[in-house]
């Protein structure tokens, strides 16, 4: 406790005579035990009075300690109460976590054509082939790989962020032209049959890759599992998994989506759709173009 910092003055104990004790002579009378009663009982005074004055200090520093948040009027005279036992202060409520992305009302579905191969939002699919099933769009280079110019700065950014973060992601595939893909889809049917060749591989004219905005992602850390089921369980399938809609692209064909995509699911396969559009489907929990765009999709109509 801080007490005061002045000087105090002494405190000065009289007796019951007109002058004081020390100016009387020593062996000025006998002194008998009536006196010596009552100069005890002074004594005791005095010394309850002293006391009091050490007290009446500690007050006075309660009250300049009062400043620094106690209570300035000091203790109360008389037994302290003990305080009574404020209730403790409820945590406050946790902040809900914001979701990490919120609908866009404003998004117009229909800005761009879902059927002119050119479109960001152009759906290809087993029902709805490429128009004309020839299409070469124009192309530049990520990387050693072709893509659409309109993708190409969102593909670099993605490939840059997952660097960043100690991703090292590799391309695998990017365009295919219709001859390229004509002899994919034939290789698959020699190996496999076409009835299952149909559910890995599309047909020259229905395959996203030739639209130039479709990339085939691979592992650095796992290249066994480049093309396999097990790439969505390495470092860099979880990171695609994580963070493509926040470069405008949306893994295509997933085991839920399935039915709906007529495809075997892709982990590595993403399609760029710009970040409006990725951000408004990773929001509402769509996953597929055609239900957004409310379109055909399922096995080939032929």
């Amino acid at each position: 406790m801080t007490l005061f910092s002045g000087s105090r003055r002494p405190f000065r104990t009289r007796g019951l005579g007109a002058r004081p004790l020390s100016a009387r002579p020593f062996s000025a009378r006998p002194v008998g035990p009536a006196a010596v009663l009552v100069a005890t009982l002074l004594l005791a005074g005095c010394a309850v009075g002293v006391a009091g004055a050490g007290d009446t200090g500690d007050i006075a520093a309660g009250q300049e300690q009062g400043s620094t948040g106690e209570d300035p009027a000091g203790p109360a005279a008389g037994p302290v109460d003990e305080p009574a036992d404020e209730p403790a202060d409820e945590p406050a409520d946790e902040p809900a976590a914001a979701p990490a992305d919120e609908p866009d009302p404003s998004i117009n579905l229909t800005e761009y054509s879902v059927s002119d191969p050119t479109s960001r939002w152009v759906v290809v699919n087993k029902h709805s082939p490429l128009e004309p099933a020839d299409y070469e769009p124009d192309l530049t280079t990520v990387r050693g790989y072709l893509v659409r110019p309109d993708a190409a700065p969102d593909l670099t950014a993605l490939l840059e962020a997952a660097e960043s973060d100690g991703v090292h992601l590799t391309l695998r595939s990017a365009y295919r032209g219709y001859p390229k893909q004509a002899a994919v889809y034939d290789g698959w049917v020699a190996q496999l049959g076409q009835a299952e060749a149909d559910d890995v591989s599309a047909r020259p004219g229905h395959s996203e890759h030739q639209t130039g905005i479709a990339v085939d992602f691979g592992s650095s850390t796992r290249s066994g599992c480049d093309f396999e089921q097990c790439f969505g369980e390495t470092v860099e399938g979880r990171w695609v998994a994580e963070h493509s809609a926040e470069f405008g692209f949306i893994i295509r064909y997933t085991s839920e989506n399935r039915a709906v995509t007529g495809y075997a699911p892709e982990p590595w396969h993403v399609r760029w759709v710009g970040r409006e559009l990725a951000s408004h489907m990773r929001a509402t929990g769509v996953t597929t173009l055609e239900e957004v765009f409310d379109v055909p999709g399922g096995g080939y109509a032929r």
